[in-house]
């Protein structure tokens, strides 16, 4: 598996690519759809979005969305 974007979110990224990959491929693909590692992937989000603050690509996002390319997506979501 690929790196995070914050060193300090390896470790959960590790555990949450490892919970999905499981709940994947033991229940998913056998007919279960109900989710699991949310409280995981909670947790490994709010890593990433420290990372991208300090990291300044918060800022770069702001000004990406500002082109709107993905309004038809917007509009679904509402």
């Amino acid at each position: 598996m690929s790196q995070s974007i914050g060193v300090n979110c390896n470790e959960l990224k590790k555990e949450y690519d490892a919970c999905f990959n499981r709940w994947y491929s033991e229940k998913f693909l056998k007919g279960d759809p109900k989710p699991e590692c949310e409280e995981l992937f909670k947790k490994y989000r709010d890593c990433v979005l420290i990372a991208v603050k300090q990291k300044q690509i918060d800022k770069l996002l702001v000004e990406a969305r500002k082109d709107d390319p993905f309004s038809s997506i917007t509009e679904v979501n509402k």
